[in-house]
């Protein structure tokens, strides 16, 4: 039996894995069989987070990562976990190897997930022109008309990184102005292959085999009308990946695992949550590294006030004194 085992290899789940393992905590890190690393796997240059002055790609970020929790004793185990057993004292972990493991404590830091336009064409053609990731699928497109839906930072980024392939890279926009900082509208404005679609929602992806357009509503007048294209990407942000805990720990209002106050704890004793899924808001990896700190020194704070495996579980006020005597 462990004593801690991470779920999720995103910044929140490695930087956990870093302060367990030096904690002497010998963690677990189980890390996704086909999507180890997170979402900065599918990131290109990497240029505000800290200590990287002339920007770091995302791959390479998420390797030092992993490399700095191994090198603490950490292991990483990929495989993907099927089902959670979070209640009583000892945490049961399920494996689609059909292996199972059990933990003392847990760390719940499983990211988010594309959040999807929702129509029909959309699905259909996912993986036939539709895609959501620049960075795993821009190659494809060189010298074509492509489109990104959104109006963050993420579709800032997108649609400039794809001008590297594309002819003409259209951003699809449901209102008149962005959502995205100023520097990465800037970057996006400046960029002589970026054209803006106003005030447009995509209503459904046209093609039979292959992406040939959309089809665009106007959201002010209510027309219709066709662009046509060969490529989409979506950007419209991320939805929670909580469906392994649903029914076992609270979630908020946004879907994200709620947790009390600035602390990792869940509403289940011994179970910790970090990352963007408790984050709705900043989606950042340097917030999600943070809360990975959390996590693993409130992880610490629970095993010691717990005691040995099987002592009596304390209530929150004695975990609380050792957080603010910490």
């Amino acid at each position: 039996m462990r004593q801690v085992i991470i779920i999720g290899s995103g910044p929140a789940g490695f930087t956990a894995a870093i302060y367990a393992a030096r904690a002497n905590l010998e963690p677990l890190l189980i890390a996704s069989s086909v999507e180890a690393g997170g979402e900065l796997m599918n990131t290109t240059e990497v240029e505000n987070f800290p200590g990287f002055p002339e920007g770091i790609m995302g791959p390479e970020l998420m390797a030092k990562m992993q490399e700095q929790a191994e090198r603490f004793g950490t292991e990483v185990l990929y495989d993907d976990v099927v089902s959670l057993d979070l209640t009583g004292d000892i945490k049961k972990v399920v494996l689609g190897s059909g292996a199972e493991h059990e933990a003392e404590s847990i760390v719940f830091a499983t990211g988010s997930a594309p959040r999807k336009i929702g129509i029909e064409g959309e699905t259909r053609l996912s993986g036939h022109g539709v895609s959501y990731c620049a960075t795993c699928d821009g190659f494809f497109f060189r010298e074509q008309q492509i489109a990104v839906v959104g109006g963050g930072d993420s579709a800032m980024e997108e649609a400039t990184f794809l001008t590297k392939f594309a002819s003409k890279v259209y951003v699809i926009h449901r209102r008149d102005e962005l959502r995205a900082s100023k520097i990465m509208q800037d970057r996006a404005r400046a960029n002589e292959k970026i054209e803006f679609v106003w005030n447009s929602e995509v209503i459904d992806v046209l093609g039979d085999d292959a992406v040939t357009g959309i089809l665009l509503r106007d959201t002010v007048d209510g027309s219709e009308r066709e662009l046509p294209l060969t490529g989409v990407f979506v950007a419209i942000g991320n939805d929670p990946r909580t469906h392994l805990v649903h029914q076992q720990l609270e979630l908020t209002e946004h879907g994200t695992v709620w947790v009390d106050g600035r602390t990792s704890r869940t509403s289940q004793p011994g179970v910790f949550a970090a990352g963007d899924v408790v984050d709705p808001t900043y989606r950042q990896a340097v917030t999600a590294a943070a809360s990975g700190t959390t996590a693993a020194l409130d992880v610490e704070h629970y095993l010691a006030a717990r005691g040995d495996a099987g002592a009596p579980e304390v209530d929150a006020s004695e975990i609380d004194g050792l957080t603010d005597a910490a």
